[in-house]
């Protein structure tokens, strides 16, 4: 029977997602990632060429996803936080990756920038069209939208709704959710 090459790409990055987001990438092991995706560790290198690459192909594969699934609208930057508070919710060890990817491969990927890049250059066409407040840089506005909806899950002693102990309510997580929506929207609606 002839292997499934996609199939046993995707297993890997599933299993190599939740081993980077547990461990990070120091602390990641190959043949953790290999047990779990039921394949042979040689494919690891076969397909990726090095834990590294691999770590950065989940990256770029968490970037492609998160475009589809949370739509950016440069004219609804509110509603585009509020959004990624949801996948935030639901996906709770993006953060952990993330965070991961920041202290041990800081330097943006392809896919990162490309994606960054889009946002900016969305926002600034809305600032042009009077759709969002021009008072602050495209680059700027989009820092901030992500660190706001970022904010609450990276927060430490167990102030973060994905941390340790007892799950927030959903009243909890609507008021803090409505929060970052109005933050969003205060600085970035026209002025006036």
């Amino acid at each position: 029977m002839p292997r499934d090459s996609a199939a046993t790409k995707t297993r890997l990055l599933d299993a190599a997602f939740a081993e980077f987001a547990a461990y990070g990438l120091a602390g990641a092991r190959v043949d953790r990632i290999a047990e779990t995706a039921r394949a042979n560790k040689q494919r690891i290198y076969a397909y990726f060429g090095s834990k590294e690459q691999l770590f950065d192909a989940v990256i770029d594969r968490v970037l492609a996803v998160g475009t589809e699934t949370v739509t950016f609208d440069a004219e609804d930057l509110p509603g585009v936080a509020g959004r990624i508070f949801d996948d935030l919710v639901a996906n709770p060890d993006l953060m952990r990756l993330l965070s991961w990817k920041l202290l041990e491969r800081p330097g943006a990927t392809g896919q990162e920038a490309a994606t960054y890049t889009a946002k900016t250059t969305a926002v600034a066409a809305a600032q042009e069209r009077g759709r969002v407040e021009p008072g602050l840089g495209p680059e700027d506005l989009v820092a901030f939208v992500l660190a706001l909806a970022q904010a609450w899950f990276s927060l430490t002693g167990g102030m973060s709704p994905t941390s340790g102990g007892t799950p927030w309510s959903a009243q909890r997580l609507a008021r803090h959710r409505a929060a970052v929506v109005d933050a969003v929207g205060r600085i970035t609606t026209p002025l006036g």
